[in-house]
């Protein structure tokens, strides 16, 4: 039996070999972690919106400058757009236009939009910050807990490695008739025990593994291995260093999100200025140029020739006593028309306008009142939510703080006990040799020995996670080395 659970574990022990090529640590973790997280992307892009928002309000102090150009081809009836004489004849027309318009003084709303813009842009990239602290520190607590798992496995390991010798020389002493085949069969059981706890010690730690690969947005089937450092060589500040107020003091100073919140309130007061200024008059300064084109044919003159021939009026003449009908020449008549050419109507038909227009809001239904209201609120909303953040990062540190005292006085208490833990097993194995001691009462010495390890390991890693968790907040960051 112990044989197949010794090549189980032989294959285990193989595939976490084979499967773990690259060495992880902290650092490359959440380097790794800030790079290629999606939320992290995100917020950048919303930076980067902020930013075009930011160009944009600044591009709006400056004139707008609009170039136009039009063409048509108008038949029947309709009016000459460069004589606006009424014709029926087919019009082909052009026209072009440069138009400019400048605001000369709005109550500085422009102005204050621009500096609401900054403020929230800069928010913006406090905020990628802000996330990728949130993503270190969890990055980081995903790293501890495969560490302790790690270490359990390790633990458990070598408590069946002990199990194994201790089977093979109760094994020869059956076989000898010194011990009760009982004997044999408890030891076996122990076996069967410590064999079920290595297989779910292993099976934690890659689960926690998968845990950190999805906290890295890495594909669950790549090979990954992390980087082991002893526990009681991680360095960690002294519990004197990281009271609490000092290093709440150093959080609100310089906390991501602390920051954020003091931005977006300076963000909200200028926009509801920018509000404010809207319910007054502005005055702004408008001006253009213009010409146009049309193919209209207007007469040029007339050319009258003689045909030669003469017709007879209604006139009559009377000579002597004879009526005569008075005739006159007949001519042939030619109307000239013709186009203007295209340079001659642009510079005739040539226009320009300037000009000043005063605004002054009467009635809009109240619609500018009630955006520097709501304006206002908002600027009381993120004052709550920054005392709200205050209030909370307040009572977390000092929640780590109480846990970390807790966990140092645990930590102490540990080690003591796996101290009497490992007298009292090593007194146990001499008499169990000796046979003075029974099976069972040596494997529970045994058994007291393993769980007092791995409790050892337990308080010593959120021991450690608890100080590392101050000096987060203390703005150091998470080293582990």
């Amino acid at each position: 039996m112990h044989r197949k659970i010794f090549l189980l574990l032989t294959i285990l022990s193989f595939m976490i070999l084979v499967n773990g090529q690259t060495k992880w640590d902290l650092k490359r973790c959440v380097e790794y972690a800030i790079a290629n997280n999606i939320s992290v992307k995100q917020a950048d892009v919303q930076a980067r919106l902020a930013e075009l928002s930011l160009k944009q309000s600044r591009l709006s102090q400056y004139p707008s400058l609009n170039l136009g150009a039009n063409t048509a081809i108008n038949g029947g009836r309709s009016i000459d757009p460069t004589t606006n004489l009424f014709t029926i004849q087919q019009i082909h027309s052009a026209g072009f236009s440069l138009q400019t318009n400048m605001s000369l003084f709005n109550w500085f709303s422009i102005r204050n939009n621009i500096a609401g813009n900054e403020f929230d842009t800069e928010a913006a990239r406090a905020g990628v910050d802000k996330l990728k602290n949130d993503i270190s520190l969890n990055v980081a607590t995903s790293y501890l807990l495969v560490l302790v798992s790690q270490e359990q496995a390790n633990i458990s390991e070598v408590a069946l490695q002990q199990t194994l010798q201790n089977l093979n020389n109760v094994k020869k002493r059956v076989d000898a008739g010194s011990l009760p085949i009982l004997n044999l069969a408890e030891i076996e059981a122990q076996l069967a025990r410590d064999s079920s706890a290595l297989v779910t010690a292993r099976s934690t730690v890659q689960q926690n593994i998968l845990q950190l690969k999805a906290l890295l947005n890495l594909d669950a089937a790549e090979p990954f291995e992390v980087e082991m450092p002893p526990l009681d060589q991680i360095p960690v500040e002294s519990l004197a260093s990281l009271q609490p107020e000092t290093v709440y003091a150093l959080a609100v100073a310089n906390f991501p999100q602390q920051k954020v919140n003091n931005l977006r309130i300076k963000a909200a007061e200028k926009y509801a200025s920018s509000a404010r200024g809207q319910m007054y008059p502005s005055l702004s300064m408008f001006g253009g140029l213009g010409t146009n084109y049309s193919n209209f044919k207007s007469p040029t003159g007339v050319v009258r020739t003689p045909t030669g021939t003469f017709e007879t009026t209604d006139a009559l003449v009377t000579v002597g006593t004879t009526d005569y009908f008075v005739k006159t020449p007949v001519y042939n008549t030619v109307v000239n028309s013709g186009t203007d050419p295209f340079g001659l109507q642009f510079s005739d038909n040539f226009r320009s306008n300037i000009g000043v227009s005063l605004s002054i809001p009467v009635f809009n239904w109240g619609n500018a009142k009630t955006a520097w209201k709501r304006s206002l609120l908002n600027v009381e909303n993120l004052e709550l939510q920054k005392d709200l953040d205050s209030r909370t990062l307040k009572q977390d540190i000092y929640r780590a703080y109480n846990d970390a005292t807790a966990a140092i006085q645990k930590f102490a208490a540990s080690k003591k006990s796996v101290e009497t833990a490992q007298r009292a097993y090593d007194f146990s194995q001499k008499r169990y040799d000796l046979g003075l001691l029974p099976t069972i009462d040596f494997l529970i010495n045994q058994n007291n020995l393993t769980r007092a390890k791995v409790e050892l390991a337990l308080a010593q890693v959120d021991y450690v996670f608890r100080l590392k968790l101050l000096e987060f907040y203390k703005g150091m960051g998470i080293r582990l080395q």
